[in-house]
């Protein structure tokens, strides 16, 4: 989606919160250098490294505390050139970084922003672990949980995203302690202050001493993406928000603040669903009630995918699970139901991870996403799904494996005919924890306007600028939460020795 109308928005968004001014410059009191919006994970290493460069810092956070998503997210990050590869012997390059991404995305990915990230991921993961930040066992590894890059650059910190936050947390704190930075925690940016030329000369906060106009220089939106948000969400991406699994703060209040001043919204059509998420119900937004990867690097799989008319639609065992995924978002409502018998059942691993066969076997006793029948058809008519359809989809899938012939998708791992009673299915739903549109930015991080001008003094770096920006349409490894902090920590250094536009 490119160029949404901000009118538009506004309106479909006028339930939310949102403090209104004219274009004017407020009455302020107060001047910062640097306006950080958003502690999270973009927002904090920008207001440090501002203040490590010298500049006087506001940051401003909503929330009661520091944080962000980092408490929410593993926390997977991806460079060349680390100690961590070091150790290992490992040589690797920003280019062949660079190169696996754009294979992994299809080249979806804005080129410009993805080279910012690999040119200066090594060196940020560095700076993480010159302070603290320590990998689990193993790793850096080649991939986790989605398409696998050629070389192993990819790491998940001991603690998850409290690993990154505790890299950061003692300098944030020392630079709070010498005054460098102001910290304003449940406060919010409600609304952007500008010139009439433009220009972006403050924000207005609100928070526990009432509402304030102050001053800045330079101000960055860090504020998070809009996936907790299932109204403004649809609004952007053209799907509903299948599931509640974002950051509950994710509300899209620095989308709106971008908009406000001139800024839009462009990536939408980069939205890509993650496979196997069993809802609680089938309602917009659901709560998850279990997760299947559907990943065939986790778990070669048993069972077969259909969809809602009861039809195959994808090799099960395609060494990309981007492709699984991408098949997912082609059916009706991305749903997709797993089939299965009670021999694929008794000799495979449980298609739900920590579940036991015996809990497999017994939830459609009391879960509707669950439903057991002895023969294809009833099993169809429970679960809402075709049943002459079905059945076909079944005897295709088994005529083909028992005479040797190629199966329908190409599919190799076959091994056993789905033919054993009682039978079984489970419903699942595709869905996100990200927003893939955010506010259009140039190659230095400058919020952009429609038509392709810059605001200026205007910022925004993290999953505002959408998820799409960096990873594509697809989850590519690292690629949220290593340009957050490695765009956060050039551009803090950057605005610290930039003088504001006048």
């Amino acid at each position: 989606m490119t160029g949404l109308n901000r009118r538009e928005l506004l309106a479909a968004t006028a339930l939310m919160p949102l403090w209104r001014s004219a274009l004017a410059i407020g009455s302020t009191a107060t001047h910062y250098d640097v306006i950080v919006i958003g502690g999270g994970t973009a927002g904090i290493p920008c207001a440090l490294f501002a203040a490590m460069g010298g500049a006087r810092v506001l940051l401003v956070e909503k929330s009661p505390a520091l944080g962000g998503t980092l408490f929410w997210s593993t926390g997977q990050i991806a460079g060349s050139g680390t100690v961590f590869q070091q150790r290992l012997g490992i040589s690797d390059t920003p280019q062949a970084h660079f190169d696996d991404c754009m294979r992994i995305n299809h080249g979806t990915a804005d080129p410009a922003l993805t080279r910012l990230t690999v040119d200066h991921a090594g060196e940020t993961i560095n700076w993480l672990a010159d302070h603290g930040f320590e990998v689990m066992d193993g790793h850096p590894v080649t991939g986790i949980g989605h398409d696998h890059f050629t070389e192993r650059r990819y790491q998940q910190g001991v603690k998850s995203g409290l690993s990154i936050l505790d890299a950061f947390i003692p300098s944030l704190n020392a630079m709070i302690a010498t005054g460098k930075i102001t910290l304003l925690t449940g406060t919010a940016a409600a609304n952007l202050i500008q010139h009439a030329d433009g220009r972006v000369t403050g924000v207005t906060v609100a928070g526990p001493a009432g509402i304030e106009d102050i001053s800045g220089g330079h101000v960055v939106i860090a504020a998070g993406g809009c996936a907790a948000n299932a109204r403004l969400f649809e609004e952007l991406h053209g799907v509903p928000l299948y599931a509640k699994t974002a950051y509950p703060t994710s509300q899209g209040d620095g989308l709106l603040l971008g908009l406000s001043a001139g800024g839009t919204i462009v990536g939408g059509e980069k939205y890509a669903c993650l496979p196997g998420l069993v809802p609680d119900a089938f309602r917009y937004p659901c709560q998850m009630f279990a997760y299947a990867p559907l990943n065939p690097a986790i778990r070669s799989p048993w069972e077969i995918l259909v969809n809602a008319r009861g039809e195959r639609f994808v090799q099960e065992d395609h060494s990309s699970v981007h492709h699984i995924e991408r098949g997912v978002y082609q059916q009706p409502a991305h749903r997709h139901w797993a089939i299965f018998d009670a021999a694929m059942l008794e000799n495979s691993d449980p298609i739900i991870p920590k579940w036991d066969r015996e809990r497999l076997a017994r939830e459609h006793k009391t879960n509707a996403m669950f439903h057991s029948a002895m023969s294809i058809e009833a099993l169809a008519l429970t679960a809402g799904l075709n049943p002459a359809a079905l059945q076909n989809t079944v005897d295709d899938y088994n005529r083909r494996l028992r005479s040797g012939e190629t199966d329908t998708f190409g599919r190799r791992a076959r091994p056993i005919p789905l033919s054993t009673p009682p039978y079984y299915s489970i419903a699942m739903q595709g869905w996100t924890l990200v927003s893939f549109a955010g506010l259009k930015v140039s190659a230095e991080l400058q919020v952009m306007r429609d038509e392709g001008s810059v605001i200026p003094n205007l910022y925004a770096i993290g999953e505002v600028i959408g998820a799409g920006a960096t990873s594509g349409a697809a989850y590519t490894n690292g690629m949220l939460v290593t340009p957050a902090i490695t765009f956060g920590r050039l551009l803090g250094t950057r605005l610290a020795n930039t003088p504001p536009r006048r």
